[in-house]
């Protein structure tokens, strides 16, 4: 499904990403994991087209690092951020018909309608996205934004933060949910090890900008470079 071949991103003196390398198979629910600063945001970044990097971005087997975003959304890529950005002025609906219209270049009001009531936002649907909405909501809505694309790669951006432990929990569960469901690959960031260990087959570690760590999660969190520059020492 994805494919990156050293990935490379520099800002000024400054190495975001250091020769960055994985694959990501159909299906799979990845993990990307790493300590504040260690690149995260920016591969996502990279990978939806917000930043240009050196080397290579492979979605089924088509290079698409030059693909500007709409080309990129079109081409399967769907993401969120980790502070919701709703489109203000605009109902909760609405923001899905924008979406859709941006990534998917067509409006299918069926769909729409299917993914409010999946994410559990159709009672909500004709209210102000940016002003009637609670912190759980917006995430549901962040999440729906990306659906309405008809995407085939989802990249989730710390979605569970600021969540407290239930409704992280349930949250999780709806994630399950929605890989089955619409038939999705996911690449997530979280800091939640519970989180990554409960819900992917795999995960990833960055520190400073390198892959120091690629595996089931059990491996991972298991790897002493891990522990030293994410988990910490209780954790070992």
């Amino acid at each position: 499904m994805l494919k990156l071949e050293g990935v490379t991103v520099r800002f000024g003196g400054l190495t975001a990403l250091r020769d960055v390398s994985f694959s990501l198979a159909e299906g799979e629910i990845l993990g990307l994991v790493g300590p504040n600063g260690a690149g995260k945001t920016t591969l996502f970044n990279t990978i939806s087209g917000l930043i240009q990097p050196q080397g290579r971005i492979l979605l089924k087997g088509v290079d698409v690092n030059r693909l500007p975003l709409h080309k990129r959304a079109r081409a399967g890529i769907g993401r969120t951020f980790q502070i919701p950005q709703p489109m203000h002025h605009l109902t909760v609906r609405e923001n899905l018909v924008v979406a859709q219209a941006f990534g998917a270049g067509r409006h299918d009001p069926g769909r729409i309608d299917e993914i409010l009531s999946f994410m559990e936002l159709a009672r909500q649907a004709e209210r102000n996205a940016a002003t009637e909405l609670a912190l759980q909501e917006l995430k549901r809505l962040e999440i729906a934004k990306a659906l309405a694309i008809e995407p085939k790669l989802l990249l989730l951006d710390e979605v569970l933060a600021g969540l407290e432990s239930q409704a992280k929990r349930q949250f999780m569960l709806k994630l399950k949910e929605l890989h089955s469901h619409f038939g999705l690959t996911i690449v997530i960031v979280e800091h939640d090890i519970e989180t990554i260990m409960n819900l992917c087959t795999r995960a990833v570690v960055l520190n400073f900008g390198q892959l120091i760590a690629n595996g089931t999660p059990e491996e991972v969190f298991r790897d002493p470079a891990v522990i030293e520059s994410y988990t910490g020492a209780a954790h070992a």
